[in-house]
């Protein structure tokens, strides 16, 4: 085969060509430090790296932000359920304190100030917010758990349930006399105060609306779990708290005390809700203050503001509201706790029974004072003296039967936020097993992240110290095809004339 100039020359520009591109991929490589540059340079390593990279950025997604906000909310979570056991600790310390008999009244009068500030900076903890969330209102976390001011013109409807086993066993006293009886000849004071048991149902609120009477309607648990419904309970009389037969009612009645959220229960009325399963209450109020627990979070209700009836009601269903937070693939965490889970109504109205005792208590022991004032004047008859001692010795009677049921309500107290702490405890529990789980997954995702960088470096990234090698036997190469190319284009056409 004949070898002509033409196709010597070709050849060596084709390799020339060729070692020049070699060099500059590797001049390429060495200054990027990437294997390709585009696509088309390995379409294989192409594709394998699209697939690392995306899924090291959903791992940084998870790793970085889901996984870090996560557990700030947790951590929120759980420093706000930490201050309210310590706060419940110290109401069980000062409930144990007031249940003793050495206190004056100025002592437990201190007392039962702390206790109600104490109430107040649980709900208050009930708002607590991360990153303008509020923590513990599951689902509407623009909405704060306590109202954050007075808000006169809210009306709910309010469906509360208990069951047989929450009725309240309680005391009242009847017969007590107040200093106005003095100034009546007919009393002469003979007949003494008297402790009489009760059957309440507590409601969630106090100061409830005097225009409607609560509805109630009750059912057992038949067979196979089925809930046998009840004729509902219409024998229910809406009473005033200053009435004297408030807390007496018949067999067959019931008493709605609206000013105190009580319905005082007869004794055939209780023999036939002790033993159901649901009591379900519907009752009405129109104003809350500040620091009162939103109904919405705890019950099935309406809201409507009174002064603006043209709006529709705002109806509210209770239901388990879980935020889940996605902090793996395919994997969900709940974040949240919700306040019914760990902040009850409850500890509020104990402490409020807690107050009116002893306000109750302090009263009488007023009034014992002024009618020792009055033993104290020398103008007094024989008659007159005798009516006021006798007033002093019932007044007596009436306050040992109050300090009775003050110290009923302090002890009630210690098994209130005892049982408070339990659930405050059991949320705590639950959070710390969430968060220890949302740790291990950390420490995973961790894991995965240095390797799916270990796996993207390997197969995008090259090796340094062989692409230098490369590079340096491409340029020599590269110019041993020049110096070869000079040496065969030294021939001109004058040397073959």
């Amino acid at each position: 085969m004949r070898i002509t100039n033409k196709m010597m020359t070709n050849n060596m520009m084709s390799n020339i060509n060729k070692n020049k591109n070699n060099v500059n991929t590797l001049e390429e490589q060495y200054s990027t430090g990437k294997k390709i540059q585009r696509p088309s340079d390995d379409p294989i390593v192409t594709v394998r790296a699209l697939k690392l990279r995306t899924n090291l950025a959903e791992l940084k997604q998870y790793y970085e932000k889901n996984i870090p906000d996560a557990m700030s909310w947790m951590e929120v979570t759980e420093s706000a359920l930490d201050t309210i056991n310590s706060i419940l600790q110290k109401i069980n310390t000062y409930c144990v304190q007031g249940s003793t008999d050495t206190l004056t009244a100025t002592d437990r009068n201190s007392i039962v100030q702390n206790l109600m500030e104490m109430k107040n900076q649980i709900y208050n903890e009930g708002n607590s917010n991360f990153a303008g969330r509020y923590v513990f209102t599951g689902y509407k976390t623009d909405s704060s758990l306590a109202f954050m001011k007075d808000e006169p013109n809210l009306h709910y409807n309010i469906t509360e349930s208990f069951t047989g086993k929450q009725i309240q066993f309680g005391s009242v006293v009847t017969g007590s006399y107040s200093l106005d009886d003095i100034q009546d000849p007919t009393e002469d004071f003979s007949t003494a105060p008297q402790l009489n048991n009760t059957f309440r149902i507590q409601l969630a609120y106090d100061k409830l609306d005097n225009t409607d009477i609560p509805s109630i309607s009750y059912s057992y648990e038949g067979t196979g779990g089925t809930s046998v419904p009840q004729p509902p309970i219409t024998n229910i009389t809406r009473i005033s708290a200053q009435d004297p037969n408030a807390y007496l009612p018949d067999a067959d009645e019931v008493h709605f005390i609206p000013e105190t959220g009580e319905l005082i229960l007869g004794a055939d009325i209780y023999n036939a809700l002790v033993n159901a399963d649901n009591i379900s209450l519907t009752y009405s109020k129109t104003g809350f203050k500040k620091e009162e627990l939103m109904p919405e979070h705890y019950f099935n209700c309406t809201k409507d503001d009174i002064t603006r009836p043209e709006l529709a009601p705002v109806t509210y269903e209770k239901k388990p509201q879980h935020i889940q937070y996605e902090v793996n693939y395919n994997q969900k965490l709940t974040i949240n706790t919700e306040g019914s889970d760990a902040i009850s109504h409850q500890i509020g109205r104990c402490m409020e029974d807690i107050m009116n005792s002893v306000s109750d208590f302090l009263q009488t022991e007023e009034k014992i004072s002024e009618v020792n004032k009055y033993l104290s004047r020398s103008d007094l008859t024989d008659d007159e003296r005798a009516r006021l001692e006798k007033l002093a010795e019932q007044l007596d009677t009436e306050l040992e039967l109050k300090k009775e049921i003050m110290q009923n309500c302090f002890e009630r107290g210690i098994s209130v936020s005892n049982a408070e702490q339990d659930n405050v405890n059991t949320a705590l529990a639950d959070l710390g097993s969430r968060y220890v789980r949302l740790q291990l997954t950390e420490n995973r995702l961790s894991n995965q992240k240095t390797d799916f960088t270990d796996l993207l470096s390997k197969n995008e990234d090259v090796d340094i110290v062989d692409t230098i090698i490369k590079y340096n036997s491409a340029m020599n190469i590269y110019n041993a095809s020049l110096s070869a190319a000079a040496k065969v284009l030294q021939n001109s056409l004058l040397d073959f004339l």
